[in-house]
Order: structure tokens, then C-alpha cells, then sequence
């Protein structure tokens, strides 16, 4: 099957703020006493596809499929061996991470384990503040109280849970305080990294309608990361499916939905109930 040709359509006037281009990860496979080369894993070969401003692009595909690299890359967190990733119209993927820095405040990520992407040892104010204080550092203490305090109220989280840490609130109010750290810095664009997968099936809904609910209310733009294309159906303008390492369909989540061209999009959808 030929490979998808992506062009994210469904606000023709949108500029495409993101573009990644023939994006390879690939990690190499050591062995012997000399712990040499020995071979590679493709976790990403060749994938190219574009993000316009405002919308949501679904990136789907089981386990190990690539999608959450492809996530990391774009965020700087895993290095790429080749390709392109174009932050409106600027190759990011050589730039170190001091040339970087300037632009994470319009890229930023939310990831999959609520419990696990939280410091333990810092309070909530720490969490979300800290950003703050590496990129303005002309807001004072006082002042980033006092925006971490409304980043809270917004994700539906109470002020007073300002001084609190995060084994004092549950999976999907950990969840709440990873968003609010990744809007502190007033992003366009974030990458959300499967932020419902380790979530209670009736609290994903809530997250989900808070990540539309702030679309709407700031015009973010996301990259959806999900393996559940249930979930992605009620999010997602365009999907991406991935399968070991590679694109394999790409169209808008309507046709997606209703007429799967390839077979491995076909797997996922009869694993979802009620499709």
C-alpha cells in the first residue's frame, strides 16, 4: 500500500504550525563485552504528516507503534536520527537545548502517568510554578501564587489545594495538576501524551471534555496521543495510524471512522466497542 500522503484539511485557512518531515528514531541494539552495535529498532521510519493551528490531530496505534516517540521527538525529550520537525516554518530538531528553551513556552507536553510525571517531594505550587519561574522570571513570588492559583480554578481544581503534594489527590486530579503545568507558560501548542489511558473510564471523559473546553477557551492546538480510538473519536479533527513504526492511514476522523482503508486501522476500530 502506498504510503498516506498528510495534509490535515478541515480548516483549509489554518496555518499548519507544525510540520514533521521523514521523522526517523531509530535506537540502537548493543551487544558482546564490548557492548558494540549490533543492529537498530525502527521506532520511527519515515513519517511525515502536519498540525494546523486550532485543531486536534489524533496519532493512534497499539503499544510500541512509534506514536509516544514521535511525541518525545517533537518536544526535544528523545533525539531523532533524521528528518525534519518545523515549528512555523523553523527545523527545531538541531537546535540544543539552550537554543530550545525560548520556544518551550509554545510547546509544551502532558504525559500518560498522572502518578509518575509529578514530583512527589513538591507541592503543587512548586509543580506548576516552576515553569513559571524559569520563564518569566520577572513574576514574583506573589504574582505566581497568584497564577498558579487561577491555572488551578481553571482545570477544575480548588485554590487551597495550592500547598498540598501529589499523593493528597487522586489519578484524575493528578491529571488536572499535569495540565495546569503544561498551560502555565500560555503554550499554542501541546502534545498530549495518552493523558487518559491510566485513568478510571469515568473520569476520562471529564479530562477529555476539560482538554476541549480549553481549546476552545485559549485556540490551543494538540497532538493527540491515544491507542483507543474511542477516545480519539470525540477529540480529534484528522487521525494519524501508526503501526510498528510506521504511518500506515492518515484522513479525517470521519472517514476514519467510517471508511478504515487499511487493514490495521480495521483491527483497531473492532476492538472498540460498539463501532
Amino acid at each position: 500500500m502506498p504510503e498516506p500522503t498528510v495534509s490535515p484539511a478541515s480548516t483549509p485557512a489554518a496555518e499548519a504550525i507544525l510540520r514533521v518531515e521523514n521523522l526517523r528514531v531509530y535506537f540502537p541494539i548493543l551487544g558482546g563485552i564490548l557492548r558494540t552495535k549490533i543492529g537498530e529498532i525502527k521506532a520511527v521510519d519515515d513519517v511525515s504528516f502536519e498540525v494546523r493551528r486550532g485543531q486536534t490531530v489524533g496519532l493512534v496505534g497499539e503499544s510500541g507503534s512509534g506514536k509516544t516517540t514521535i511525541g518525545r521527538a517533537i518536544v526535544k525529550l528523545t533525539p531523532a536520527t533524521s528528518g525534519r520537525i518545523l515549528w512555523r516554518g523553523r527545523d527545531i530538531l538541531p537546535l540544543g537545548q539552550g537554543e530550545f528553551r525560548p520556544l518551550r513556552k509554545s510547546i509544551q507536553m502532558i504525559f500518560q502517568d498522572p502518578y509518575n510525571s509529578l514530583n512527589p517531594r513538591f507541592s503543587v505550587f512548586d509543580i506548576v510554578g516552576e515553569a513559571l519561574e524559569i520563564h518569566f522570571p520577572q513574576m514574583n513570588f506573589n504574582d505566581r501564587r497568584e497564577r498558579v492559583s487561577g491555572l488551578l480554578k481553571r482545570v477544575g481544581l480548588k485554590p487551597e489545594h495550592l500547598d498540598r503534594y501529589p499523593h493528597e489527590f487522586s489519578g484524575g486530579q493528578r491529571q488536572r495538576i499535569g495540565i495546569a503545568r503544561a498551560l502555565a507558560v500560555e503554550p499554542q501548542f501541546i502534545v498530549c501524551d495518552e493523558p487518559v489511558s491510566a485513568l478510571d473510564v469515568s473520569v476520562q471523559a471529564q479530562i477529555v471534555n476539560l482538554l476541549q473546553d480549553l481549546q476552545e477557551e485559549l485556540n490551543l492546538t494538540y497532538l493527540f496521543i491515544a491507542h483507543d480510538l474511542a477516545v480519539v473519536e470525540h477529540i480529534s479533527d484528522y487521525v494519524l495510524v501508526m503501526n510498528q513504526g510506521r504511518l500506515v492511514e492518515a484522513a479525517s476522523a470521519e472517514a476514519i471512522y467510517q471508511e478504515p482503508q487499511h487493514d490495521y486501522t480495521r483491527k483497531l476500530l473492532a476492538a472498540v466497542p460498539n463501532v
